[in-house]
């Protein structure tokens, strides 16, 4: 009778372990596909840059792709917001298997433009420096998605 409990408890667990493996790729399926998490609180933008550097960053007009599948491929920069990733409706569709359908974007705030992940699963990295919340690009900056590397030039 006691091996028989033991033998119910074990099958209640392995299902138990199951049912959250299920689980837990569903949410990384999810993640995937829609973007990351949903109801995430922006991040606070970071403190203004000095005089000077925002003057040079007037100037940004073009977003370029310098490394990966479509490098040379440009984008005239303006007011809105720049979405890159696998989807569709992105600003900048990546065909790069190390990029999420939604994985960062770029956002014009007073004449400096900021990156932000939006949670992606391989991340975004400027310069060398993994991307948690907006950081300011300077020009020429590389900013790193995957293979593709894009840069803010003048």
């Amino acid at each position: 009778m006691t091996a028989e409990i033991v033998l119910q408890v074990f099958r209640f667990g392995f299902l138990l372990l199951l049912w959250l493996f299920i689980f837990a790729a569903f949410r990384v399926v999810r993640a995937d596909l829609f973007g990351g998490r949903t109801g995430r609180v922006a991040a606070v933008p970071p403190r203004a840059a000095p005089a000077a550097k925002r003057k040079g960053q007037r100037g940004l007009r073009t977003l370029l792709v310098t490394a990966g599948p479509l490098t040379g491929t440009r984008i005239n920069l303006g007011e809105q917001a720049i979405l890159i990733g696998r989807a569709d409706d992105s600003t900048l569709v990546l065909t790069d298997d190390f990029a999420s359908s939604r994985h960062a974007r770029l956002t014009n705030r007073g004449g400096q433009w900021y990156v932000e992940d939006l949670g992606s699963t391989n991340g975004t990295y400027l310069d060398q420096q993994r991307v948690q919340g907006p950081l300011l690009v300077a020009p020429g900056q590389p900013i790193r998605i995957g293979q593709t590397v894009l840069e803010l030039r003048s």
